[in-house]
């Protein structure tokens, strides 16, 4: 007798639950090798799941499912569980999954506790512990890990600042005792105030946002308007809008010896970034992680120099500095620091120094550069004539060298490299060529001592405005867009009703109508029927451009050229819009380079790189 249909179904039943039983449980199945990748390397800080390494310690502990239910009380666990010493798979997970629970929670002591458990891991004073490998990849999570539990668990401010003081802050097992060391709080003279986590803040307008990994939480500090230490010199040059990238270090003490009882000690130290590159732990230097750019773009995003570009240019009159302390133009980003070569920035016609910004984030983001100059910028009403601005510019220069080294013991301040964009350019010029009295006399056939003047002030203005010598401290000059034989713009009809709108500087049109008044028939048409402004003496037909154009850069001086051509064509009839590939073009110069760009050619990529190289070859022929 056959098998009937049910005792058949029920033999494929039993078949089928041991196939189930002897079945293959562990195994692999091919994937795509980047979503491998993903689960790998992922953490808490970039994804909303923690790292496999803290889940394969939830996993061992089978703990897995209590964590996921009961956050607080399984961290409590892991943490009651910790070995005196080793244990760093469970100190590693105690960091992230606390960092995880701040996350979550908003409650900003387990952001403390997550920095804490990174830093005993990190720094043990336990000492024959040996550091983590360079290639264990708990090292870079534990620093990131230390680095943001620092900043959001001390910003406890009303906006998210890092409040500096003296503090006892509860922990989820215990309590840390939080002394700020006042010495690292001075800045330039200033005391910094109003620290923001870097983090916080979307960079716009810049190319790139850089960032210098490390160690300690990347802030952005501003300058607080009381404390003011006077005797810093160039204090009054630093702008008060400045913004500055700090990193805040909070040092533990004795960090696996006081997790067990739960009460600790630590100081909290403020590094700024020109300043302290490296922090010591643990008898090895660690680089500090600080950020830059957000701290420039924050800078400019409340600078008044974008306001003043045109007015500046229109009227002399109009104050583009930040500080009426500031009178003469130079402003620095950075306090002065000695041994360190002055690259100066001079910005073209109704610009301003805020158009370098792309220039600078990339040179401080560079250690080969960033530690051996530092970055000067000069604002000067645009509209001026031209050898009138380059007068100031080359006392205020003088005056600056004279105010940081009245002693003449720092030779990188006489190595000083200057770059000037457009008009810029022309004023940079006139710092390194010896003109004789090629200006003058197309000013008065008198000689300056022959000018009959009320007060001899007007002599010493004129001379500074017309007779230039190359100053000793300046080594080497880029020409960036430079109208070396004149703007074709300037020479334009409308170019005229434009200039006719610019209105000079009071004082000195008085002095030369008194000057003209005294020495009737001595002086030059042109000075009579109106001052020249930048306009008229960027024509390439005027007096001016063509004298200039003729004097060479002294010997001595080494100079290049960055010439923009806007197009493809031939470069005889290129142009960047506003300045000719020939007019840019002069004979004499170290080198030359061509870059694809428009008249502001400040951001430029090619034109960075090849300042970058300039200011390379400078350091290698000092």
């Amino acid at each position: 007798m056959g098998p009937t249909l049910r005792s058949v179904a029920r033999v494929a039943l039993c078949a089928a639950a041991l196939a189930a039983c002897n079945g293959v449980p562990v195994r692999v199945v091919r994937t795509d090798p980047a979503s491998v990748q993903r689960d790998v390397t992922s953490n808490v800080l970039n994804s909303e799941r923690p790292s496999a390494l803290s889940v394969q310690v939830l996993q061992r502990l089978d703990v897995y499912t209590a964590y996921e239910e009961d956050p607080v009380g399984t961290l409590a666990i892991l943490h009651q569980g910790l070995d005196a010493k080793g244990d760093r798979y469970r100190l590693f997970a105690l960091s992230e999954l606390s960092f995880a629970y701040a996350e979550r929670s908003g409650d900003r002591s387990y952001y403390l506790a997550a920095a804490l458990y990174a830093y005993a891991l990190l720094f043990s004073e336990i000492p024959d512990e040996a550091p983590l490998d360079p290639s264990d990849p708990r090292l870079r999570i534990a620093c990131d890990l230390y680095n943001r539990g620092v900043a959001e668990g001390l910003a406890t401010g009303k906006h998210g600042e890092v409040e500096l003081r003296t503090e006892t802050r509860i922990l989820p097992f215990g309590a840390v005792d939080i002394a700020v060391d006042k010495r690292s709080l001075g800045w330039g003279g200033y005391r910094l105030g109003k620290l923001q986590p870097a983090a916080d803040f979307e960079v716009l307008g810049l190319r790139n946002r850089y960032r210098r990994a490390g160690i300690g939480a990347p802030l952005v500090a501003g300058l607080a308007k009381s404390d003011v230490q006077m005797n810093v010199a160039g204090h009054r040059r630093i702008p008060r809008n400045v913004k500055v990238p700090v990193t805040a270090f909070l040092r533990f003490e004795r960090p696996r010896g006081s997790l067990a009882r739960g009460w600790l000690e630590a100081e909290l130290e403020i590094y700024p970034a020109d300043e302290f590159p490296r922090v010591e732990v643990e008898g090895r230097a660690w680089p500090l992680e600080s950020e830059g750019s957000s701290a420039l773009a924050y800078t400019l995003g409340e600078s008044p120099w974008w306001d003043t570009e045109l007015a500046s240019f229109f009227s002399a009159a109009v104050n583009p500095w930040a500080d009426k302390g500031k009178r003469d133009g130079l402003l620095l980003v950075q306090p002065y620091r000695p041994g360190r070569i002055p690259l100066v920035l001079v910005h073209g016609t109704a610009s301003s120094p805020g158009r370098w910004a792309d220039l600078i984030n990339e040179l401080e983001i560079d250690d080969r550069i960033a530690g051996r100059y530092q970055i000067w910028l000069y604002i000067y009403n645009s509209g001026n004539p031209i050898g009138y601005s380059a007068g100031i510019f080359r006392r205020t220069l003088e005056n600056a060298v004279a105010e940081f080294d009245p002693d003449g013991k720092d030779p990188a301040l006489r190595e000083m490299v200057v770059v000037g964009h457009s008009q810029g350019g022309l004023l940079t010029k006139l710092l390194v060529v010896d003109s004789g009295r090629s200006f003058w006399d197309e000013f008065t056939s008198l000689s300056p001592d022959e000018l009959r003047v009320r007060d001899p002030d007007t002599v010493d203005e004129l001379r500074s405005s017309l007779i230039f010598t190359p100053e000793p401290f300046v080594r080497r000059v880029v020409f960036l867009c430079t109208p070396q034989h004149g703007s074709f713009l300037a020479a334009m009809s409308f170019a005229h009703w434009v200039g006719a709108f610019v209105s000079l500087p009071s004082e000195l049109t008085k002095k030369v109508i008194d000057v003209a008044s005294l020495n009737r028939g001595k002086i030059a048409r042109q000075w009579i029927d109106g001052m020249p402004t930048s306009i008229d003496n960027m024509n390439p037909h005027s007096d001016f451009i063509k004298t200039l154009a003729a004097t060479p850069v002294a010997p001595g001086v080494r100079a290049h050229s960055i010439i923009a051509v806007d197009g493809d064509g031939p470069l005889a009839d290129a142009s960047d819009g506003v300045v000719r590939y020939e007019s840019a073009h002069i004979k004499g110069v170290e080198s030359e380079k061509i870059v694809r760009s428009g008249h502001s050619a400040q951001g430029n990529p090619e034109a960075i790189e090849e300042i970058r190289r300039i200011l390379l070859l400078h350091l290698t022929e000092r």
